[in-house]
């Protein structure tokens, strides 16, 4: 006999108070253990603006070490290395694309770092002062993907680093065990990271400042010239570098938001530009250098496996340091955390500003998530390494500039450079932030030439395939930076906000 409507209302009564509960016992069990880990000293804040009176830390030299150490590791030098040994440019032609892409790249996440100290904010909740309260889901969800991205490629370039020093050592194992200090380091948050960088760029200029001493007698004219570089090469190679440095921008305020708000913006923006420059340049030109010369070097020819192993080639060029090589191997590679902890923190607090239910869960719930995600798709994607590597950075690199072109208009043009533009008291109010339309077209707009523009293994645009190269990157933001002033002025004018 079927259920009467009198018996399912009364089961319905059952039900609720039953969902009630499980829901109330486990927010409750999450408040006790975030109090327990506050009590221990693990960062439990969410997304909230951190008020002006709650800023109060002055050492705005962290501003370079977090940088200089996030960048200064494996992960850049494998970007470099990917000019000679993934586009085919020649070492001189590679040196010249760095120099010239560094300098002007690093010039964006430095200018998104001043946005921390000034306002408190973490990055995706600043998007919603242009995208809108609705809007900033998709640069949040974006984000989220984006900084898995990034951890991925940590993870193996530092996994293959370490199984590279022993035979009873591979790269599974090396991913894991990077995966898991990663977690360690992201678990407490904010005060321990900065902590962390603050010394972990030691391990890797030891490295390759001793990568210098025993391998640079190769790095001279015997290197091989390469083949004469074409137009798409240098484009594509350059855009792949500038995604490699823009996309932090994503993050960079995130790292200053218990920093007086007092500060120098000058002085934040040239810590932080140090701090991206010195280390990017460095670590790139080393990583072409090694790379164009691994050729001629049976060793290392042999350690880079093809491309396909820079933690290889990196252990190949220490080894005739010995002992010391090994260990110094083995350092790099148990730092490369200092380039994962900022991007898993991010990918937290991004999470978090997708949805206010995302806000319900504290932050190192995320961490966690986080990491069952990472190893998995790390040791899958390590079997073809510099696919995977160009990718991620260009399929980031694409949304990011649109992303950064977007908040820079939003601030010089409608918000006058003004800080006091910004009411913090309506980050979660979504009828008082702009509508966010503005942000949406200018992004969809751009994301209509980007495709045509891209070259990527899996999909070639016709207008890449023409033989300009992988300029999605360039146009996307140019095509951005064209149309948002544009659009925000009508909504503005249509809205009032």
């Amino acid at each position: 006999m079927e259920p009467s409507l009198k018996d399912e209302k009364a089961n319905s009564v059952v039900e609720e108070p039953l969902h009630e509960t499980i829901t109330t016992r486990t927010l409750r069990w999450m408040k006790k253990t975030t109090n327990l880990l506050a009590h221990w000293g693990v960062e439990t804040n969410g997304i909230d603006p951190i008020a002006p009176e709650d800023r109060q830390d002055t050492k705005l030299y962290q501003m370079f070490f977090v940088w200089f150490s996030a960048n200064i590791n494996v992960l850049a030098f494998g970007t470099g290395t990917a000019g000679p040994a993934f586009f085919g440019l020649g070492l001189r032609d590679t040196l010249i694309i760095l120099v010239i892409v560094d300098l002007i790249s690093c010039a964006i996440p430095a200018y998104f770092a001043v946005f921390g100290p000034k306002l408190g904010m973490r990055s995706m909740v600043l998007a919603r002062y242009s995208w809108g309260y609705y809007g900033a889901i998709i640069p949040s969800a974006f984000t989220v993907f984006s900084m898995q991205g990034f951890l991925i490629l940590n993870c193996i370039i530092g996994g293959q680093t370490l199984a590279s020093v022993s035979d009873n050592l591979n790269d599974t194992l090396g991913i894991v065990i990077i995966g898991l200090i990663s977690l360690v380091v992201t678990f407490f948050g904010y005060k321990v990271i900065h902590w962390y960088e603050t010394i972990a760029w030691i391990p890797s200029v030891l490295a390759f400042i001793v990568m210098l001493g025993v391998g640079g007698k190769h790095l001279g004219s015997d290197i091989p010239a390469g083949e004469p570089a074409s137009a798409a090469a240098i484009l594509s190679y350059a855009t792949t570098v500038s995604s490699s440095v823009i996309s932090w921008c994503m993050m960079t305020p995130d790292y200053g938001v218990y920093h007086t708000s007092k500060a120098s913006s000058t002085r934040v923006f040239l810590y932080s530009y140090a701090g991206f420059l010195v280390a990017s340049i460095v670590a790139h030109m080393l990583g072409a250098a090694f790379a164009a010369a691994a050729p001629v070097v049976p060793e290392w020819d042999a350690g880079f496996d093809n491309g396909n192993s820079v933690g290889g080639l990196v252990q190949a060029v220490l080894s005739p340091a010995g002992g010391f090589g090994k260990f110094l191997t083995v350092l790099i590679a148990l730092f490369t955390p200092s380039a994962c902890a900022p991007t898993m923190y991010t990918f937290a607090s991004s999470f978090m500003t997708i949805h206010a239910w995302f806000a319900r869960v504290p932050r190192y719930v995320y961490t966690i998530i986080s990491e069952a995600i990472l190893i998995p798709v790390a040791i899958v994607g390590a079997t073809h390494f510099y696919e995977t590597f160009v990718n991620i950075l260009n399929v980031i690199g694409y949304w990011s500039t649109v992303f950064a072109a977007i908040v820079i208009i939003e601030h010089v043009v409608f918000r006058n450079n003004d800080w006091t533009l910004y009411d913090l008291s309506q980050w979660s109010k979504a009828g008082e932030l702009p509508l966010g339309l503005a942000a949406i077209f200018a992004f969809l707009c751009a994301c209509g030439i980007i495709v045509p523009c891209m070259s990527q293994v899996w999909y070639v645009g016709p207008i890449a395939n023409a033989g300009t190269g992988d300029i999605g990157v360039l146009v996307g933001f140019a095509l951005a930076a064209i149309l948002y002033p544009v659009y925000r002025a009508v909504e503005r004018a249509v809205s009032g906000r």
